[in-house]
């Protein structure tokens, strides 16, 4: 346990790729098999779920540090992280036995996981034996171990770099061996890092390859009939898998998600065994051709069961681009050329008997609605030059469709987003100037500052609130905010504060909705800063009304 802490702070001392693979191969160097699994399962952002309610960890914090409830509760406002206060205000580590010399595997699996069965007086002696023993850096890993909150600034590629660099094995192949399903065992540890290991798991998906933005000009790809330009959609990425009579549907996230889209998975149901598709799950008006609104799909996920209401009123499609596993062939190696050649051959095969729509796939017969389905053309006829393609792109949002994905033609299927062949041309955000009008303080290195805002636009004389963001500003500008928000601070709401409006924002968005459970009416999806307008007023800040003018 005392190496997995170790291993927590150098992670995050160190902005420094280089730095990061060097702290995890030095780890790995040294960990046993039972520990180093436990140690990629928390740094490729799994979980253990919260053992120990909060409010009792505030309470035996409070009695051990021998403080005030009020006292504590003004520390927790400063530092803005639960862990990080119970770990500075504990008491010195007291007990002669080295807690923390138990092994990370121990530490979880006879420590942590069996607290969650006992009752609050055991939780609490388990919990401060474990604070007694460990030191106040230790002590602020446990707590996010203890709260379900551990992450750390390092990306499940560099572990998995780190690892290959350790084992001597392709870092794809390693890669693919963690996607999906999988227990922090030393059984798999050894599968993991087994040269000669074969996949064997019916279940498995493929890591999936991931385009980069385009911020150049698309001229600077060169000919663009060397390319082949598709929608860029917003729903969700998955890959459906059809194995030995068995049909899996994985989510980018690396969830299984066959039960929530059941139509998908009852047309799946007739592709042959050892086939692979990628591509987009979206929620689909059939009467307008186009994708349902994000927030409609939305309403899909999370379920174990999705209701005959629900099926009708969110009807779903999988727009699959790719084929990644033919015949019981892995064909990423082949260019998307051929793999499309033989998508269209699946599709084509799947169809029944009766007619039906030229390349799509109708599980439950022609009157229902189609599950499976290539994606829509970009044009209606070849596009030849950048120029055609731009014109193009601008019609994306009357398709609901984020812009242009652009694939080089003799492309394969890469592990991850490496640059070059595969890039996502979005169109223009939306765009709105608003006010802030409160403030909370951030997490992590930002716990001391106020990052996150929220904005207001007018409506009839008044401020109402349109969006919460939290990305976009410089280290700089945030700090000068913070001054700000503590000079101008108006009220007091727990950790958030009221500010005098004066402060205006571009902020930039994907899409646009009418929403019952904003107080504006409407939502917005992925809001962001995109700049600071030091030169404009509150009273500059856009209207309500042509916000909603942008619906249409």
């Amino acid at each position: 346990m005392k190496d997995f802490c170790e291993l927590y702070w150098r992670l995050d001392s160190t902005t420094k790729t280089t730095e990061k693979v060097a702290a995890l191969k030095a780890y790995f160097d040294v960990a046993t098999p039972s520990n180093a699994i436990w140690a990629i399962h928390f740094l490729n952002g799994n979980r253990i779920k919260r053992l120990v309610n909060t409010r009792l960890l505030r309470e035996w914090a409070i009695a051990e540090a021998n403080v005030s409830a009020w006292l504590f509760e003004e520390c927790y406002d400063r530092v803005g992280d639960l862990a990080e206060t119970i770990s500075l205000i504990l008491p010195p580590k007291q007990t002669v036995k080295d807690v923390v010399e138990i092994s990370l595997k121990d530490i979880v699996e006879q420590h942590l996981i069996p607290v969650r069965e006992l009752e609050p007086e055991q939780q609490r002696e388990n919990v401060v034996q474990l604070w007694q023993g460990f030191d106040q850096r230790q002590r602020f890993v446990l707590g996010k171990l203890i709260m379900g909150g551990f992450r750390v600034g390092v990306s499940k590629r560099l572990v998995v770099r780190a690892l290959a660099t350790h084992v001597g094995i392709d870092a794809a192949t390693i890669t693919h061996r963690l996607m999906g399903q999988w227990e922090p065992t030393a059984e798999f540890y050894a599968e993991l890092v087994d040269p000669n290991e074969t996949e064997t798991a019916i279940s498995k998906p493929y890591p999936f390859f991931l385009a980069n933005p385009l911020k150049q000009e698309p001229e600077s790809l060169g000919d663009a009939e060397d390319w082949i330009a598709e929608w860029k959609w917003d729903g969700i990425r998955a890959q459906v898998i059809r194995r030995a009579g068995e049909t899996f549907i994985w989510s980018r996230g690396e969830d299984l998600v066959t039960d929530q889209f059941p139509e998908v998975a009852a047309a799946a149901s007739r592709l042959a065994d050892g086939t692979v598709l990628d591509g987009e799950i979206l929620g689909w008006d059939e009467s307008q051709d186009r994708p349902l609104e994000f927030s409609q799909l939305q309403r899909r996920l999370g379920r174990k069961k999705v209701g005959k209401k629900l099926l009708t009123e969110v009807p779903v499609v999988m727009l699959a681009f790719d084929l990644l596993e033919h015949q019981g062939s892995d064909i990423r190696d082949k260019t998307i050329v051929q793999r499309q050649e033989h998508l269209g051959e699946v599709i084509k095969l799947l169809q029944p008997a009766a007619k039906v729509s030229e390349g799509v796939f109708n599980a439950k017969g022609n009157d229902a609605p189609v599950a499976i389905r290539k994606p829509p053309s970009v044009s209606a006829k070849p596009v030849s030059s950048w120029a055609d393609l731009a014109a193009v792109r601008e019609t994306s949002k009357e398709l609901r469709a984020e812009g242009l994905m652009l694939k080089q033609r003799e492309s394969a299927y890469q592990v991850g987003r490496p640059v070059g062949d595969w890039w996502k041309w979005k169109v223009d955000p939306y765009t709105v100037d608003a006010v802030l009008i409160y403030a909370q303080r951030g997490h992590g290195r930002r716990a001391n500052l106020y990052s996150d805002y929220t904005f207001a636009v007018w409506k009839d004389g008044e401020l109402v609130t349109f969006a919460k963001a939290y990305s976009g500003l410089t280290d700089a500008e945030i700090r000068k905010v913070d001054k700000f928000v503590r000079k101008n601070t108006n009220e007091k709401f727990g950790p958030v504060r009221s500010v005098t409006p004066e402060l205006v924002f571009e902020l930039a968005f994907e899409n646009i909705q009418r929403s019952s459970r904003h107080k504006s009416g409407i939502a917005v999806r992925f809001p962001r800063i995109s700049r600071w307008r030091e030169d404009k007023k509150p009273a500059d800040a856009d209207k309500l009304d042509t916000i909603l003018a942008m619906l249409d």
